[in-house]
C-alpha cells in the first residue's frame, strides 16, 4: 500500500473534556476564532468531544454559551460529541482539559503514536498554577467566565506553538519518508 503525503490537509485539533458541553466547546470555539482571525481557517480544524456520552447531540450548556457571548464568541452551532477510537486517526493533536481526561485518553490510545498526540491545554500557559481547567458545571456564571479566561490564555499559547508549523507547507520530512514516497510539489 502506497503512502501519500497530502500537503493540503488541514491540521486537526480536538479538545476533550467530560461531557462536551462546557470546557471543550469553549476551547474549540476560542481556538477556531483565533485561527480564523490569523487567516489560517483553511489550514486548521478545531473540534471538541467528551469522554462520556451523557450529552450527545445537545447544545453547549447555556452558561457556556452565555460566557462565550459575553466575550464575543459564537458557540451556538455546537452539538456534543463523544471521543472515539477513530478520533485518534481523525486528529493531529488531542488536547485534554484536565489530567483525568489526559489519563483516560492515554489509556484509550492503541499505539504510541496515538498516545503521543495527547497533551494538556494548560501546558501551553506558562503562568498556570495547575494543569487542570476546573469543571464549571456545578458552579455559577463567574466560574464559567473564569474558566473561559483560562482557556483563552492557554489556547493563545497553543496557537503560538502551532502557528509556525501550520503556516509552513505540510510535508513529510525527507528523513521520515519511506522508499515508496516521492517528493511532492
Amino acid at each position: 500500500m502506497e503512502h501519500v503525503t497530502r500537503t493540503d490537509d488541514p491540521f486537526r485539533v480536538i479538545f476533550v473534556c467530560t461531557g462536551n458541553i462546557c470546557r471543550s466547546p469553549m476551547a474549540e470555539v476560542v481556538f477556531r476564532a483565533l485561527v480564523t482571525e490569523r487567516g489560517l481557517g483553511a489550514k486548521v480544524v478545531s473540534r471538541s468531544a467528551g469522554t462520556g456520552d451523557w450529552h450527545l447531540g445537545e447544545r453547549a450548556d447555556e452558561r457556556t454559551l452565555e460566557a462565550l457571548t459575553r466575550r464575543g464568541y459564537d458557540g451556538s452551532a455546537h452539538r456534543a460529541k463523544q471521543f472515539s477510537a477513530a478520533s485518534f486517526a481523525d486528529n493531529d493533536l488531542i488536547v485534554a482539559l484536565d489530567r483525568t481526561h489526559e489519563r483516560i485518553l492515554r489509556a484509550w490510545a492503541r499505539t504510541d503514536d496515538d498516545e503521543g498526540k495527547v497533551t494538556l491545554l494548560r501546558a501551553y500557559d506558562p503562568a498556570a498554577a495547575s494543569m487542570d481547567v476546573p469543571d464549571p458545571y456545578y458552579a455559577g456564571e463567574a466560574m464559567f467566565d473564569s474558566v473561559l479566561g483560562m482557556i483563552e490564555t492557554a489556547t493563545r499559547g497553543l496557537f503560538r506553538q502551532l502557528e509556525p508549523a501550520v503556516r509552513a507547507p505540510r510535508t513529510t520530512p525527507r528523513a521520515m519518508r519511506g522508499p515508496d514516497q516521492e517528493d511532492l510539489p
